[in-house]
Formats: structure tokens, C-alpha cells, sequence
């Protein structure tokens, strides 16, 4: 019997999950699924507590199930803790564990495309959602000097510093200019110029020539802030990478096997965002 895996969030269509997970299965010619599972809130708990009998190995929560997730499993790794939501499920001996992934795809991408990235020294984090508290995490982890988290409200920047309490501050969106002036390493998690795509985004001008500008968002896979870090002549990392390096720990629960992320496989993902626009 193929062994079944899923992703599910509400709502889930747009989910790339099942193209990268079937792709490595293909590739180790694995009789496994990995399926789509579109799970309203209110099913969430039910949804859940039938995975085994359902005869899943375990699967992905995205939005909005990732906090709820956390509290429903039996045991949580640290960067769950940390984090406070739950992006992967899987049994071990029968106890229902959920880990999070993307702390570790976050740093995973910027180890592949600027690898000398912790000597950045300062972070700036532009927002302060879920999304930030695993690049925080990450950010830590990974030993980096000073986190400066930057929100327009200011109250949600001093949570996520609270959270993280030690090398993050709180700043609000009027303190940007002066904060950019010795951050080498910029990382958007919002939304940002995303509404108007020909909107003014963010005056880098501030920034050393020295730094990296990364944007968690992969649609587009050239955000506006990203494109404008480029005309600066500064180094930029894409969201999309991060999306696949955090597909890697899961996979490796569920099949046994320890995938890698390569060009084919960016390619493949790349030419699906392409043909969907």
C-alpha cells in the first residue's frame, strides 16, 4: 500500500506542496502520495485526530491551521516551541509529533545563495506575523548580533521582541532610514508593494552596498523590493527557496529518504508559478 501524506490549509489550491513532493518521489521511485486536503477551521481537530486511521505517515499545515496544529499534537521539537505554530505532522511509535520547518528552510536558502550570510552581522525584519517569528527564530539560531524587528504597528513589533527577548529590538516604520543605515541583512515578510506593484516600496538608499535584501514571498518570484535591491547593485534572495528547503525535513519523516533541493526541481516549480499567472 502507497504511503500517504497531505497538505491542508484553507483554502489549499494554490499550494505548490504536492508538485515539490511528488517530484522527489518520482525521482526515488517511491509508491507514496502526497495529496491536497482543503480542511475549514471547524474541521481542523477532527481532521487530525483521524490521520491515522486515515492511514496517513503525516503531512504539512498551512493558514490558517498552523497555531491550531500546535496545540493539538503529543509532542513538539524546539523550533515549534519556539515558534508557537506547527507546519509538520508525523507519528513516532504512534505518538502524533509536529515540528516546524520553516525557520530551517528560511536559513537553509540563504546558506545556498549567499553562504557567508551570519557574518551580516544586524538584521532588519520588516513585520511581525507568523511568518517573522520563524525568521526571528532563525536569525537567532544561527547566531546572528542584533535583530531589529520593524512593524507599521508598533505594539505587534514589541510582542515578537518580547517573544525573542535579549539581541531583538521593536522599532515602528518611521525608524527604518536610521535602522537601515548598518543592517546587512534586510528580510521583508509582508506584503509589501505587493497591492501596487509600481508603488514606492522602501528607499534603500540607506543600505551598505554590502548587504543582502531577502523577501520571503515567491509570487512574484521578483518582488518589488527585491527588484529594486537589484537595480541598487545589492545581493538578493528569493522566497521560492525557502519554500523548497523547508519541504525537506518533512519528507524525510514520512519516506525515509533525505531529498535535496536542485535546479531541476526550482525549474519545475518556476515554469508552474509561470503557466498559473
Amino acid at each position: 500500500m502507497a504511503e500517504r501524506a497531505f497538505i491542508c490549509g484553507h483554502p489549499i489550491e494554490h499550494s505548490r506542496s504536492p508538485l515539490i513532493h511528488t517530484h522527489w518521489l518520482r525521482e526515488f521511485r517511491i509508491d507514496g502520495v502526497y495529496e491536497r486536503r482543503d480542511v475549514p477551521p471547524e474541521a481542523f481537530a477532527d481532521f487530525v485526530g483521524a490521520l491515522a486511521d486515515e492511514g496517513y505517515v503525516g503531512g504539512n499545515v498551512t493558514i490558517p491551521h498552523k497555531e491550531h496544529a500546535y496545540s493539538l499534537v503529543q509532542r513538539r521539537d524546539d523550533a515549534a516551541e519556539a515558534i508557537g505554530a506547527v507546519n509538520t505532522l508525523w507519528f513516532d511509535d504512534g505518538v502524533l509529533f509536529g515540528g516546524n520547518t520553516d525557520a530551517y528552510g528560511f536559513a537553509a536558502n540563504l546558506d545556498a545563495t549567499e553562504p557567508a550570510w551570519t557574518e551580516s552581522g544586524t538584521a532588519t525584519v520588516l513585520g511581525a506575523g507568523g511568518a517573522a517569528r520563524a525568521v526571528v527564530h532563525a536569525l537567532l539560531t544561527r547566531g546572528l548580533r542584533e535583530i531589529r524587528i520593524v512593524n507599521r504597528t508598533l505594539s505587534r513589533a514589541r510582542a515578537l521582541a518580547d517573544r525573542f527577548p535579549g539581541r531583538t529590538s521593536h522599532h515602528g516604520w518611521e525608524a527604518l532610514p536610521e535602522l537601515l543605515s548598518d543592517t546587512g541583512l534586510l528580510v521583508n515578510t509582508t506584503s509589501l508593494g505587493m497591492g501596487d506593484p509600481t508603488a514606492a516600496v522602501l528607499d534603500l538608499g540607506p543600505l551598505p552596498k554590502s548587504a543582502i535584501v531577502a523577501d520571503i514571498v515567491y509570487v512574484p518570484l521578483q518582488t518589488p523590493l527585491l527588484k529594486e535591491a537589484a537595480q541598487r547593485g545589492l545581493r538578493t534572495v528569493d522566497g521560492l527557496g525557502m519554500l523548497l528547503h523547508q519541504a525537506v525535513p518533512g519528507f524525510e519523516r514520512w519516506f525515509g529518504i533525505r531529498p535535496e533541493v536542485t535546479s531541476a526541481l526550482r525549474d519545475a516549480v518556476i515554469a508552474d508559478l509561470q503557466e498559473k499567472q
